[in-house]
């Protein structure tokens, strides 16, 4: 092989990367307090078993879940990329085993005040994630703000995380009519995938989607699909406290094999033609900005 053909292969290989497409994932709730954050960190990790590059995106801006739960301080967050004129890949700060996260900080609830060419010179910045990241984790705030509802609606899989607790399953249905009352929602490319959260065992956690999803069906335009269960665990309240996450603190507890169960079940039924990539993603996410 001469060496043109050699710098033409390499082109090539850039090339190839520039236009995959990454997979880009939500974590939402109904209400705070159900485990939402863990569940993106916990499935990042195991991701980054599987071999996949992760960031997460720490949406949440009023409570940087992500951050305190890494016991890591960022130095930069979505803000900086906003109006500091900083790049995507100076703003990710590296968690444990590689995972990469980004605050949202305040630059989240900053994003509806944007005008049509700051979104596209945002959306720009953001697509340079895909040169990072195979997998992108969305950690949304909980509710149905309109923050989290963009979010939502442009997601093609969002993993709906629920306790059996009756307040976590009614604001999980609240959550889920104002999605289907939205009128970006489409329910053949956005997919909602349930997690019952804090469960004894395997039937209250698939007894709990039933119940839940019986509902959805019966009175909502919404398919919801049933990912697994993660069992309560002591460990989990231990590992917070620590500010590590339970898959890494405590690898053989029954919630970090859970969690490894469901992160299996996502990739085993996940096919590459399905991911919309980052560019997409946010476009999706600014359509009005940009529309207007």
């Amino acid at each position: 092989m001469d060496q043109a053909e050699t710098l033409r292969n390499i082109v090539k290989l850039q090339n190839q990367k520039l236009v995959s497409n990454a997979r880009v994932i939500a974590v939402t709730s109904g209400k705070g307090g159900v485990g939402k954050s863990n569940t993106s960190i916990n499935l990042a990790l195991q991701f980054r078993k599987m071999g996949k590059r992760v960031v997460i995106l720490d949406a949440d801006f009023g409570l940087a879940n992500v951050e305190v739960m890494f016991g890591i301080i960022p130095k930069y967050n979505l803000g900086d990329l906003m109006f500091k004129g900083m790049e995507i890949k100076e703003i990710i700060t590296q968690g444990p085993e590689g995972v990469g996260f980004i605050s949202g900080g305040s630059g989240i609830a900053k994003l509806v005040n944007l005008d049509k060419e700051q979104v596209k010179r945002l959306v720009g910045k953001l697509s340079q994630l895909e040169e990072f990241a195979d997998v992108i984790i969305i950690d949304t705030g909980a509710g149905i703000s309109p923050a989290v509802m963009e979010f939502l609606v442009a997601c093609p899989e969002t993993i709906l995380v629920t306790t059996p607790e009756p307040t976590s399953v009614t604001d999980s249905y609240a959550l889920l009519k104002a999605l289907s009352m939205n009128e970006l929602y489409d329910a053949e490319n956005n997919k909602i995938k349930m997690i019952s959260n804090r469960v004894s065992s395997e039937t209250e956690g698939k007894n709990l989607y039933e119940k839940l999803n019986a509902v959805v069906s019966k009175f909502l335009n919404i398919k919801m699909e049933y990912l697994g269960m993660v069992l309560y665990d002591d460990n989990i309240t231990r590992a917070v406290m620590k500010q590590k996450p339970i898959t890494l603190m405590y690898p053989n507890s029954a919630a970090a094999r859970c969690y490894q169960n469901i992160a299996d079940v996502l990739e085993n039924g996940h096919t590459a033609s399905k991911n919309i990539g980052v560019r997409n993603f946010f476009r999706n996410v600014f359509s009005r900005k940009i529309k207007q």
